[in-house]
């Protein structure tokens, strides 16, 4: 029926809409256009509701196919079966995408590489604390990106990016050969995130 199929293609669509602004930061990484990233963060406030049609259409595509048929007064056989596209089969492969695509934020970080750096002895007074105000994060993938950038850097001690407070603390050795804020600004900026300002963490 055109209804089913319109139904599962709005499921899936509702689906893919609600973790597109967390798809993103990664698919900018694989493909190199790290400045991309936070494209589609304008519509995480909407993801909520992008969640709630994906669950309530599919639901509705359930109870379509596991209702009772109803009994008819022609006692005539039927040997026709649905197509593919109409089977509980293909409903059950894009409810298993839709879950896949909205459980993303979770998992999204086994697609960054491990950045964990050996760190060798440092001077206490060499190590400088700062917080950044960053703005464009929606969600762990958005912060999984900025970790991943910012640890490429020589010097970083310890990384801590926060999407829900839009802040990114970064605790450095700043010493002239390893590196400094201005740098880090950079590197957090190179992933289509914004830094709005920064100062001293105490």
């Amino acid at each position: 029926m055109k209804t089913d199929k319109r139904l599962i293609g709005v499921g899936l669509l509702t689906a893919i809409s609600a973790s597109l602004c967390c798809i993103t930061p990664v698919l900018a990484l694989i493909t190199g256009t790290s400045g991309v990233a936070s494209t589609f963060s304008w519509i995480a406030p909407f993801r909520p509701y992008l969640i709630g049609m994906t669950i309530l259409v599919l639901g509705f595509g359930w109870y379509q196919k596991l209702k009772a048929p109803e009994i008819s007064d022609c006692e005539c056989e039927t040997d026709e079966t649905p197509h593919f596209f109409q089977s509980k089969s293909f409903l059950g492969i894009i409810t298993a995408t839709a879950i896949m695509m909205l459980a993303f934020p979770y998992f999204s970080n086994n697609f960054y590489g491990n950045t964990e750096k050996a760190i060798s002895e440092i001077n206490k007074s060499d190590l400088q604390s700062t917080l950044f105000r960053v703005s464009g994060m929606t969600c762990i993938s958005c912060e999984e990106h900025i970790y991943h950038s910012v640890n490429k850097l020589n010097g970083i001690v310890n990384t801590q990016v926060l999407y829900e407070n839009k802040m990114v603390i970064i605790e450095f050795d700043k010493t002239k050969t390893k590196t400094n804020v201005n740098e880090i600004e950079k590197a957090i900026n190179a992933t289509g995130y914004k830094v709005i300002d920064n100062k001293e963490n105490e």
